[in-house]
């Protein structure tokens, strides 16, 4: 019995000077069984077939490097390029409000500060004095809740203005705290009264809890949720029990940090926090914003 002569394949039809795309090649068609050769001549890689087999080794070719064109696919782009311009003011704001305490001292009837600055529900509604929703932020009604406010806060708002910038930062947390405050107020109604940062700690954990996750591309339906029930679950945690805890004020502060977070995570504001020019104008909003609404409690 005489053995069948062994066929070689002697047609070159493909070359290429990339070792990786000649593995390729010859993985495809041993899959498929094609009998095949890739050799290395002359600097260049070389795929041989018999000449009976070339139409049905090229579109085996053809049909893999089109299914597989895109893939793997392109990881996305890290948001970690951004590098604040100037450092998160954690110990500054922390110790303006130490310092501010200092002053005021704790809640009393007969303190001017309190009198003039301290959220009240008859004097915002009735008298139009709006910027008690912002001068209660910087009261406390005593050393624990100040203190509470200050290493709780401090903290969020480091790793806060770590993803917007100082500027964007801190006068989007005084917007979304005061409109916290508004909404609180016009549930409470009248007889509400109020002070403390809180509010303002609770919307910078829900900006955050946004922004945190605002690398998936779709981020509707329930992907939304995600944010929501983290922020509600350090509300259970943090801010829900207590004889004197004003739970409203945490819950819309919340609500409107998720709001606000929303804004902070789209263009244009995603890219102007780049802007040193967008920062410093954010920053003296915040200041004036804070400040003003102090001149204003005062001159009554």
């Amino acid at each position: 019995m005489r053995s069948q002569p062994k066929i070689t394949p002697d047609l070159c039809i493909l070359t290429t000077d990339q070792e990786e795309t000649a593995i390729t090649w010859n993985l495809v068609l041993s899959a498929v069984e094609i009998p095949h050769i890739v050799r290395y001549d002359n600097n260049n890689w070389q795929l041989l077939v018999m000449a009976d087999k070339e139409l049905l080794a090229i579109h085996e070719l053809e049909s893999y490097f089109t299914e597989n064109k895109d893939w793997p696919p392109t990881p996305p782009t890290p948001d970690n390029d951004f590098v604040p311009l100037l450092q998160p003011p954690t110990l500054l704001l922390i110790g303006g409000l130490i310092l501010f305490f200092s002053i005021t001292g704790p809640w009393e009837k007969h303190s001017v500060w309190f009198a003039q600055g301290a959220g009240n529900g008859a004097r915002i509604l009735q008298d139009g004095e709006w910027w008690r929703l912002l001068t209660a932020l910087t009261l406390h009604a005593d050393t624990v809740h100040l203190l509470g406010n200050c290493f709780i806060g401090g903290v969020l708002i480091h790793f806060f203005c770590r993803l917007t910038g100082t500027g964007l930062g801190l006068f989007a947390m005084l917007l979304s705290a005061g409109f916290g405050n508004l909404i609180n107020t016009l549930i409470r109604g009248p007889e509400h009264q109020f002070v403390g940062f809180s509010t303002a700690v609770f919307a910078v954990i829900g900006m955050l809890a946004v922004l945190t996750h605002q690398g998936r591309k779709k981020f509707t339906g329930r992907h939304f949720l995600i944010p929501v029930m983290a922020g509600m679950a350090l509300l259970a945690m943090l801010g829900s029990s207590g004889e004197r805890t004003d739970l409203g004020a945490h819950l819309f502060g919340l609500f409107c940090g998720l709001i606000f977070g929303q804004f902070l995570s789209r263009e244009p504001l995603h890219s102007l926090r780049h802007s040193l020019l967008f920062q410093t104008v954010c920053f003296l909003l915040f200041l004036s914003l804070l400040i003003g609404s102090w001149l204003l409690a005062l001159q009554l």
